[in-house]
């Protein structure tokens, strides 16, 4: 029996994935690279946004159509949040939830043997400490914690991974042990809000990171997404954290808007006052900081000045990175029963922030032309070359150099995207 995986999505389901086929893997199945060649194949789904639903949606059908003889199994967050669609698309499929991942083989056995089985719903099995089989023994993602402490109008995300759970710091910190022994260079540290870890467990986020970090070796750390609301009791304590030289001076810190009234009906849980003193905090504290945020554009609420109010948010803080989403209603979702703004105000709005994201990160990006950088390869490029990162996880094209290592590079070039390198010399 061959199985081909396929995840969609974020760092974290890219680990569910990876856990699947580790599950797989001690269970004596095979795990191939091409779906010609593969007995069943697992869609592990997103849902966090409607264009990413289409696309699953769209995948799954074709699939059926273009391999009617072979199983097909889906997991990933559509299945908690949307069965009523998956067993319209995929009626004869088995399902997988993100918290049965331990149950990957029987799943995979008993569909393969022509049962259709569908294991759903929460439960605290954990995700670190299991066997995972990775695509890129370089980069090792270990899930710190699972489920959040919100409740965004807008997320349906938090329908599909339930509420809080932490492992243990003495079980990431083993795991990621192990993965620097057999070659990792970079730990990322994922869940769907890494500042909510520790609040049901009695541990600290910033204590994970001194722990991960003082491991020995020649490695960075990425720390992944922080719900400001979240930061705000700890916010020192994880600065002093992350100024360790081997964690990224890095921080995905979303806002999704800059109108203090728009946060309010998103039930975000922070103003936007509280915001820029955490961002100025890091800032005075991290001079190199890469700023990434997450803006939602025209939820349901947002009028001309609410819109205002995030460029001029943008403008004063200056992210190096701006991830922009068109609000869109999903699946379960409060603020699904207010209407949308009409689709022409919507499509200025996001022109207009798109336009403003690509100047600042641009301008972010120039200010490194001329400097002399150490950074990790970590990948081949796709059109040539590779791809490293600068200590504040800024992506650099280097010509040549050896995966794994770090070398010196002068910055020659800056798009709103990467950097251009060439070797530096004394």
């Amino acid at each position: 029996m061959k199985v081909y995986i396929e995840s969609y999505g974020c760092t974290f389901n890219k680990a569910d994935g990876q856990i699947i086929a580790g599950n797989l893997q001690e269970n004596n199945i095979d795990i191939v690279d091409s779906m010609d060649e593969a007995d069943v194949i697992i869609v592990n789904t997103c849902y966090v946004k409607l264009p990413t639903e289409n696309k699953v949606v769209y995948r799954i059908q074709k699939l059926q159509e273009k391999f009617p003889d072979k199983k097909i199994i889906i997991g990933g967050c559509m299945v908690e949040i949307d069965p009523e669609k998956l067993d319209k698309v995929g009626p004869d499929c088995s399902w997988i939830g993100p918290h049965q991942l331990n149950k990957a083989s029987d799943i995979v056995t008993g569909t393969y043997c022509g049962e259709v089985i569908r294991e759903t719903g929460f439960s605290k099995e954990p995700k670190v400490g299991v066997p995972k089989l990775t695509d890129d023994g370089l980069i090792h993602i270990i899930q710190i914690c699972e489920g959040c402490l919100g409740a965004c109008t807008f997320c349906c995300t938090r329908f599909a991974r339930g509420p809080l759970n932490s492992y243990p710091i003495a079980d990431i910190k083993a795991e990621a042990k192990k993965a620097i022994e057999n070659g990792a260079c970079e730990i990322q540290l994922t869940a769907q809000d890494t500042a909510a870890f520790g609040r049901d467990s009695g541990e600290k986020l910033s204590d994970l990171i001194k722990e991960v970090a003082n491991l020995d070796g020649d490695f960075r750390v990425r720390v992944g997404m922080m719900h400001p609301k979240n930061i705000l009791n700890d916010v020192d304590e994880i600065i002093d954290a992350m100024k360790h030289p081997k964690v990224y001076d890095f921080i995905h810190l979303p806002v999704q808007s800059g109108s203090d009234k728009v946060l309010s009906d998103m039930n975000r849980g922070h103003t936007i006052s509280q915001y820029l003193d955490i961002v100025s905090k890091f800032k005075s504290e991290i001079p190199d900081l890469t700023l990434a945020v997450d803006i939602i554009v025209g939820y349901p609420t947002e009028n001309d000045n609410d819109f205002d109010a995030t460029v001029k948010l943008l403008e004063n803080i200056k992210p190096s990175l701006i991830h922009l989403s068109k609000y869109q209603h999903r699946k379960g979702a409060i603020s699904s029963s207010l209407r949308e703004i009409p689709p022409e105000i919507m499509k200025k709005r996001s022109k207009f922030l798109s336009e403003i994201k690509s100047k600042i990160t641009e301008e972010e990006n120039r200010e490194l032309v001329g400097t002399h950088q150490k950074v990790l390869v970590l990948e081949k490029g796709s059109k040539g070359g590779f791809i490293a990162k600068t200590d504040s996880y800024i992506p650099v094209i280097v010509s040549d150099a050896k995966l794994g290592t770090f070398v010196d590079v002068l910055i020659t070039e800056a798009t709103a995207t990467y950097l251009k390198s060439e070797l530096y010399e004394e």
